[in-house]
């Protein structure tokens, strides 16, 4: 898998969904396009590792949709550190945010978004 950095976002409208946001800073040659089947493989890979009762609802409930993974533009999250620094964050104990709430860091994740893939399948899972 590339190196990336990530967030996850549990999005709430009608149904839930896991958004991860990845910032891919290297991939394949320069000027190379994502392959989206990659980026689907890298989905169902998160997904296969959740926990029981996440790929029960997804797979056996459906309350659940298919893990989205966003990728951003190079420097998202060095833009969303500084948006955290301006509203007090402190810059030497700051972690990137593995959950996001804050609608101002919503809306820069969300404009910085350069593609968009889901997971192709529910994952395995079966009743123990």
């Amino acid at each position: 898998m590339p190196p990336a950095q990530y967030i996850a976002q549990l999005h709430n409208h009608t149904s839930y969904w896991i958004i991860l946001y990845w910032e891919i800073l290297h991939y394949g040659t320069k000027g190379d396009p994502l392959d989206p089947n990659v980026l689907q493989g890298c989905c169902i890979a998160v997904e296969e590792e959740l926990d029981y009762v996440y790929r029960r609802c997804r797979t056996n409930d459906k309350s659940v949709g298919p893990l989205e993974i966003r990728v951003v533009e190079p420097g998202t999250f060095e833009a969303l550190m500084d948006l955290f620094i301006t509203k007090g964050a402190s810059i030497n104990q700051y972690k990137t945010p593995r959950c996001i709430k804050s609608k101002k860091a919503l809306k820069l994740l969300k404009s910085k978004v350069s593609a968009s893939f889901f997971s192709p399948r529910d994952p395995k899972w079966g009743p123990n």
